[in-house]
């Protein structure tokens, strides 16, 4: 046995005799182990239960919980998860597979993607890692998506009856459809990177986000001449990093972005990848530029220009994970499988920026890739979780709000 599977056997156990205490209706337990920051789901959540359930206890689980104090997470946090009326997951927790849930204890996986272009979960797993997170899946009261398409990727990625599947969608798109909250933050993040760009406000801003390769997870690759693309783009442009959190550590602790740069190319580019929420930077971002990470769906939401960099997109399909839907025709933007073909598209998407017409014909195409993704765009899906969190469990009937 794994030392790994020890130690979630060691925490069920004690959960497990914590379930000889009482659940406490009016306390959640929030299981942030993927994005613990301001602007996640779980941080969203614990905010609408604050406003809609006033008095209600909130207990954290990060994933600095699980090596710190191991006390405190095989004892504490526990005892909480066992006596907590509701729980709420941003990913998986293995275990989970080894923790008898109460009746009485709603447990909703809200997960940390708003939408999957790439195959996760039971669908990409291992078998030991897939038999330990089918099992702990099956402890999942509901499972809460944006549509109907990714209902159906949810279904098999983690195991589960389509009718534990609800279109609530999720809650931290509800700050992108906030513009006040989006104008907001959008002004905080100039005031802090004036520090080190003049005049942020007059600058147009290049996100890039690419998601992480399994096989590259030890020794990520930045697969980007910086000093090449600060090159050929306009002198007003910023370009933003933000890597995948299993390898931002390791990009940082190589600096790999700002090696022989000069001075002014060291001010236009910015390691993101600490930045407390992704929503901000969204917020900022003139465009995106990603490849198979599940960013796209919330991007969309802006309606701004998105390039596509799949430069390992044959090896993707044939070694690695491989995606649910065929990728060039499913992706709201321009594949780019080169770095010549980056630039030229990128110098494109920027010309959106100030061509209205250009600009109108991306958000067309955007618009029907919302259309196949989103049941709805309202910005109250942490109102319809909350709903789903304290729903009756004898109540399993369809609700048109809730489906």
């Amino acid at each position: 046995m794994s030392k790994k599977t020890l130690g979630y056997r060691l925490f069920g156990l004690m959960f497990t005799f914590f379930r000889l205490f009482p659940v406490k209706e009016n306390k959640a337990f929030l299981i942030a182990t993927h994005d613990d920051g301001p602007e996640g789901n779980i941080a969203v959540m614990a905010e609408a239960l604050r406003e809609k359930r006033p008095g209600m206890k909130m207990v954290y689980m990060t994933k600095k919980d699980r090596g710190q104090n191991p006390f405190s997470f095989f004892f504490v946090k526990a005892y909480h998860m066992a006596t907590s009326g509701v729980i709420l997951l941003d990913n998986v927790f293995m275990p989970m597979a080894f923790t008898p849930i109460s009746k009485k204890t709603t447990v909703i996986q809200l997960w940390h993607g708003t939408g999957t272009i790439k195959r996760f979960g039971l669908d990409s797993d291992g078998p030991k890692v897939a038999r330990l997170a089918a099992r702990g899946n099956r402890r999942i009261t509901w499972l809460t998506v944006n549509g109907e398409r990714t209902r159906r990727q949810y279904a098999t990625a983690f195991g589960l009856p389509p009718e534990k599947i609800r279109t609530t969608g999720l809650p931290r798109t509800d700050l992108l459809m906030d513009e006040h909250y989006m104008e907001k933050k959008k002004k905080e993040f100039f005031r802090e990177i004036c520090k080190h760009v003049k005049e942020p406000e007059k600058k147009r801003y290049v996100l890039y986000a690419p998601t992480f390769r399994d096989k590259e997870t030890e020794h990520p690759k930045l697969m980007l001449d910086v000093k090449r693309i600060l090159g050929v783009l306009p002198e007003d442009v910023v370009l933003l990093l933000r890597f995948h959190p299993f390898v931002a550590e390791r990009f940082a602790a190589e600096n790999v972005m700002k090696r022989d740069l000069t001075k002014e190319e060291k001010a236009r580019v910015f390691d993101m990848s600490g930045y407390p929420g992704v929503t901000t930077l969204l917020s900022v971002a003139d465009v995106l530029v990603t490849d198979y990470s599940s960013i796209v769906f919330e991007y969309a939401l802006l309606k701004r220009p998105m390039v596509f960099y799949a430069y390992d997109l044959e090896d993707f399909e044939k070694t690695g994970r491989d995606f649910y839907e065929p990728y060039e025709g499913f992706v709201p933007g321009p594949v780019a499988k080169d770095e010549t073909s980056l630039i030229r598209e990128l110098k494109e998407a920027l010309s959106c920026t100030q061509q209205p017409a250009k600009a109108k014909e991306t958000q067309e195409r955007i618009e029907v890739f919302l259309q196949e993704n989103y049941r709805r765009r309202d910005g109250r899906a942490a109102e319809r979780v909350t709903m789903l969190a304290f729903r009756k469990k004898k109540s399993r009937q369809s609700d048109s709000n809730l489906v």
